[in-house]
């Protein structure tokens, strides 16, 4: 007979007591539902976070959209804004694209009038340029909705450019407007180089392929044909202001050399008609005290990777290798 107080534990392979088959077997079944309950956690998390992600995104499309629809269709008389601040260039948020389209939708608005808000040292000719034409095509289209410009602390150069454009301008007589001109810069390094020991090496395919060449000397044909380049520009900016303000200017003979003036003395020139804020505009002249702002927003990421990143590189390129006509 058998007796189970008797019985002996069971042994390993080395002849002492083990624990048996059934521990090793339950412990074995424990870690794998360990295992299997950590992974479904993380996946509810995984999948948590995700639904979290597309809410976010579903709020801020709904709440943009939202502000759109209030801003296009605002109800009552207003008046529109469309601010451009900073410098003019190419992917900026004073660049062509995002201010053609914020002028775009505040005229399909049809408001009682359209204000452009200006601070700005100017910059692109091209971008300028861009926002000019449209400014007047769009005068073209909706013939009975006035454009006024309202200088803030600074209209200069490639910001003027655009003010022209539209039907008056007005600023403070401590504003800063002017500076009718265009001007292509950098950094010549052949003096340091030479004390340097460093001799450029080169090789290009095309007789003018250096031309303004950071690293190389200054030609008199290639200064010449930079010179000429710039005349050709300037001239397109005077055609442009003499287009806008027409009989309003007054002759002086440092109107379209570059300087820059009070707003007071601005006045005086013609190339403002008058003092005045967006409120007061808004208020006597279009008679439409509410304003509604459709000027472009820039989203974090965005400011963050121009700013910090892409903003940075481009300097460094725009000024120190490689010049570029600026109004500014």
């Amino acid at each position: 007979m058998s007796d189970d107080n008797n019985k002996k534990p069971d042994e390993g392979r080395d002849g002492r007591p083990g624990l048996g088959e059934d521990w090793a077997r339950t412990t074995l079944e424990r870690l794998a539902f360990a295992a299997l309950e950590e992974q479904r956690r993380s996946r509810r998390w995984t999948l948590a976070f995700r639904a979290l992600v597309i809410i976010l995104i579903v709020a801020l499309v709904v709440s943009y959209q939202a502000a759109h629809m209030r801003a296009v269709s605002p109800g009552g008389r207003f008046t529109a804004l469309v601010r451009m601040d900073g410098t003019i260039e190419e992917g900026g948020a004073a660049s062509a694209h995002p201010i053609d389209a914020a002028l775009r939708r505040a005229f399909a608005a049809h408001p009682a009038g359209v204000i452009l808000d200006l601070d700005s040292p100017g910059g692109s000719p091209v971008q300028a340029s861009d926002i000019n034409a449209e400014i007047w095509r769009l005068r073209e289209r909706y013939p009975h909705i006035p454009v006024y410009g309202v200088v803030q602390d600074l209209c200069a150069s490639g910001c003027y450019y655009v003010a022209v454009a539209t039907d008056r301008i007005y600023a403070n007589p401590a504003s800063l407007v002017g500076s009718i001109g265009v001007l292509m810069d950098g950094f010549g390094y052949t003096g340091l180089m030479h004390k340097l020991g460093v001799t450029r090496r080169l090789l290009v395919a095309g007789a003018n392929k250096d031309f303004l060449d950071p690293f190389s000397p200054l030609t008199k044909a290639h200064k010449a044909f930079a010179e000429k380049m710039l005349a050709q520009i300037h001239a397109q900016f005077i055609a442009a202001v003499e287009r806008g303000r027409g009989p309003r200017l007054e002759p002086h003979p440092g109107l379209f050399s570059g300087l820059i003036w009070t707003g007071y003395r601005a006045r005086q020139l013609g190339l403002i008609d008058g003092f005045g804020t967006v409120g007061q505009v808004a208020r006597h002249l279009f008679n439409a005290p509410h304003i509604v702002d459709f000027s472009p927003r820039e989203g974090f990421v965005t400011r963050f990777a121009q700013h910090l990143g892409a903003s940075m590189s481009q300097a460094f390129v725009a000024e120190w290798l490689s010049p570029m006509p600026r109004m500014q």
